[in-house]
């Protein structure tokens, strides 16, 4: 059931790249204001479920829901996509995602990077959006950046300029594939203090995340994955706490002697 709060609900997604099937009947939903952390293996399909969430990558079967609203879908299994682009762009708009790789443009400053999907996708007016965009970069403690090339920035400054430009967008919910994993363990507290506030503030999140202390600390459900299906899920107490399944017991004692 889909109450008013929902902004994404996945109900038994199921994704494949040719013979490998990869999500094999996953379900899934966010309300407003909370975390949610996917963790698990390499493989175990988490990144391509936030991919699917945000329609980047066409599932087979399962339903995707943004605020209750359906996903309208043409065709059927291999075939399957989305019917209404209309639609997917007002969905991906409004699910900025983050990714592992920072993916700024090289050839714009740090605020034209920031600014230029609310000019150029949602039409909104460049002045209005320079000043949001200068007051993200703040936000997450960049401010004094505004000017320089992507280049000239180290890899956890990238990365707070990505969350500033997904912030721009002014979502519904961030989706994060990975945002640490990219970095040194020094420069990848710079990006967990910048999460963690957005967690403090209410923010919509799902995180793809390796990094079980920022699970632990900034989640309100955690959901394991193993082989394309939810092996286990709950509340980070009870979660990290207290596991149920063999499979999360190995999996964090694995990830506690990394």
């Amino acid at each position: 059931m889909t109450d008013d709060s929902t902004v994404i609900r996945i109900d038994n997604l199921h994704k494949s790249f040719g013979q490998l099937e990869v999500l094999r009947g996953v379900s899934i939903s966010a309300r407003r204001g909370d975390v949610v952390s996917l963790i698990g293996s390499s493989g175990s399909g988490k990144s391509t479920l936030l991919r699917c969430a945000n329609l980047l990558e066409d599932s087979q079967q399962g339903e995707i829901l943004f605020k209750g609203e359906p996903v309208k879908w043409a065709g059927a299994g291999p075939a399957r996509h989305p019917a209404d682009a209309a639609q997917v762009l007002r969905i991906r708009t409004n699910l900025s995602m983050v990714f592992q790789q920072f993916n700024l443009w090289s050839h714009l400053t740090v605020l034209q990077n920031v600014m230029e999907a609310p000019v150029t996708v949602l039409k909104r007016d460049r002045a209005e959006v320079e000043q949001t965009a200068r007051a993200y970069l703040d936000k997450v403690g960049i401010g004094d950046k505004c000017d320089v090339w992507p280049a000239q920035l180290s890899g956890g400054q990238q990365q707070r300029a990505a969350i500033a430009r997904a912030l721009a967008m002014e979502p519904e919910a961030l989706l994060f594939d990975e945002p640490t994993s990219a970095l040194d363990p020094e420069l990848e507290q710079e990006v967990v203090r910048v999460i963690k506030d957005l967690a403090a503030e209410g923010r919509t999140m799902l995180i793809v995340t390796h990094d079980m202390k920022l699970a632990a600390d900034v989640s309100d459900h955690v959901v394991f994955l193993h082989q394309g299906l939810i092996e286990e899920e709950g509340a980070p107490d009870t979660f990290f706490g207290a596991p149920k399944s063999e499979r999360l017991q190995g999996f964090l004692s694995s990830t506690r002697a990394a």
